[in-house]
């Protein structure tokens, strides 16, 4: 255990005893890629507090003092953001917040659209496997779990440019948050889904692996998502699809339709009811009515 992870776990482990701290040692010694091992992954660093590990991470790799492969986590995070610059709080240890650098240099730059969408269906994956969730993703970057029966956003992917050659992709995800702690009612969490496992580092580790498996077959396929299978597991997994829906894009514009595919770019097709379909690569997505 290094002094950083020491310190942390001796000033915070017994402050809330159904939310331990990460072991940040332990997670580097299951990750992270030695002499004897091919790996993603070159470092995996916890830190109790920060305002956004996304932003950290970026300066880091601009100042050249990060790697493909290097991990940020937060037990918190005070200026978390998601998408246009929304924010993400959650309480300290309730969830996982953490950023990953990615520098695909054999794969077309115009392809790097598509590492958010890959990042929604690692996570989901993962979450299957280790917390037994179904995890649905709403076009293009929100993570969704049925609380009762309502459809709820428990986590979300935000990508962001770092320099010519990598991009950070940032991930958060409400893990024990309970109903009181809710920011919005529209909230949810692995916890008041049912979660058979709401252990963090369990968690951690499947959905980081499960990135590390399908970058790597994205990446290997030159990032042809038809090729590595990403555009048939993200349409599959996707909750927007075959919905009614509201686009709000750029420039106070608004479309209407049916959402019915994910193009080869990782564009949302919408039909509307002039007949015309419709790709949108970037808006606010409103579900107006349920898939049947």
């Amino acid at each position: 255990m290094t002094p950083r992870d020491a310190a942390d776990e001796n000033n915070h482990r017994w402050s809330d005893l159904d939310r331990p701290p990460l072991n940040g040692a332990g997670l580097r010694r299951a990750l992270v890629r030695d002499g004897g091992h091919e790996g993603l992954y070159c470092d995996v660093e916890v830190v109790q507090r920060t305002g956004s590990t996304n932003s950290d991470l970026v300066a880091r790799a601009l100042a050249g003092g990060a790697d493909e492969g290097a991990v940020l986590v937060a037990e918190e995070q005070t200026a978390g953001r998601g998408r246009l610059d929304r924010q993400w709080t959650a309480p300290a240890r309730s969830g996982l917040f953490f950023s990953v650098l990615l520098k695909p240099a054999e794969v077309p730059v115009a392809r790097w659209g598509w590492l958010p969408l890959l990042t929604g269906v690692a996570v989901a994956t993962g979450l299957a496997r280790a917390a037994g969730v179904d995890t649905a993703l709403k076009w293009p970057n929100d993570l969704l779990v049925t609380v009762g029966d309502e459809e709820r956003k428990t986590g979300g992917i935000l990508a962001e440019r770092a320099g010519e050659d990598g991009v950070v992709v940032g991930v958060g995800i409400n893990v024990s948050l309970r109903a009181e702690e809710l920011p919005v009612p529209q909230a949810g969490s692995l916890a008041l889904a049912g979660a058979v496992s709401t252990d963090r580092e369990t968690l951690l580790r499947a959905v980081l692996r499960s990135l590390e498996d399908w970058y790597g077959r994205w990446r290997a396929a030159g990032g042809d998502p038809a090729a590595s299978g990403l555009q048939e597991a993200y349409a599959a997994g996707c909750a927007t699809l075959g919905r009614t829906v509201r686009a709000e894009l750029p420039g106070d514009r608004s479309l209407v339709g049916e959402a019915v595919a994910i193009d080869g770019d990782g564009r949302l097709v919408i039909a509307t009811g002039q007949g015309v379909q419709e790709p949108v690569g970037a808006g606010d997505i409103v579900h107006l009515r349920s898939a049947p």
